[in-house]
C-alpha cells in the first residue's frame, strides 16, 4: 500500500495524450481507445481522472499539436496539469492536486513511453505512490534513427521492467486495460 498518509483513493493519470505527441506512434488508435475506455470506466466508478499536458519549445501551448487528442475530452471539473519536464511532478501542482483528492494509488497511461511516462512512473513511486502502468495504454514515437530500439520494443521493455518494480511500502506493476478495476 501507499506510504502516503490519508491517501486511500485511486486516480487515473493521463500523461501527454496530445495530438503532436502521439501522431504516428505505433498502435496510436488502439492506445487512445484503451485510454478512452479507462477514462469512461473511472468516471463511472467515481475515480478522479487527472490530465497532464506537456509544453516545450517544440510543443507550444495553444497549437493544434499541443491539444489533447480529439477522441478524448477532459471534463471541465477534471484537473489539468501543465508541465515542461518529463516527470509530471517536477515544477507542477500535480502533488497538490493528488493530495487534495486523497490519491495514493495511480493508474498511469499516456505517451511517450520512454520519456514522460517512464519519468512519471518513477517520480510517483519515489514520492510514495502505488503506481500501476496500463500495459496496452501507452505508446511512443519511433526514435530508432537516433539509436533507440523500435517503439514496439520500447513499449514491451517498459512493460517488462515495470512489472517487476517494488519499493518499501509501495506496490507497482502492470495491468492490461481489461484487468484494471477501479475503486475510489
Amino acid at each position: 500500500m501507499t506510504t502516503l498518509a490519508n491517501r486511500p483513493n485511486t486516480g487515473l493519470l493521463v500523461v501527454d495524450v496530445q495530438t503532436g505527441v502521439v501522431a504516428g506512434s505505433p498502435g496510436r488508435d488502439t492506445v487512445v481507445a484503451n485510454i478512452g475506455n479507462l477514462v469512461d470506466r473511472a468516471r463511472q466508478a467515481g475515480v478522479p481522472v487527472v490530465w497532464v499536458q506537456h509544453h516545450s519549445e517544440y510543443l507550444k501551448q495553444g497549437t493544434d499539436d499541443w491539444e489533447i487528442v480529439d477522441e478524448l475530452d477532459p471534463d471541465a471539473g477534471e484537473p489539468l496539469v501543465a508541465k515542461a519536464y518529463g516527470d509530471s511532478f517536477e515544477d507542477t501542482d500535480l502533488e497538490a492536486v493528488l493530495a487534495g483528492l486523497g490519491i495514493g494509488r495511480l493508474i498511469v497511461v499516456g505517451a511517450q513511453t520512454d520519456a514522460c511516462v517512464r519519468s512519471t512512473l518513477h517520480g510517483a513511486l519515489v514520492r510514495g505512490y502505488d503506481t500501476m502502468l496500463v500495459s496496452d495504454a501507452h505508446t511512443t514515437e519511433d526514435l530508432s534513427q537516433w539509436g533507440a530500439p523500435p517503439p514496439e520494443q520500447v513499449i514491451a521493455h517498459t512493460n517488462m521492467y515495470w512489472s517487476e518494480q517494488a519499493a518499501p511500502g509501495r506496490t507497482a506493476g502492470t495491468l492490461a486495460t481489461a484487468e484494471v478495476e477501479f475503486s475510489s
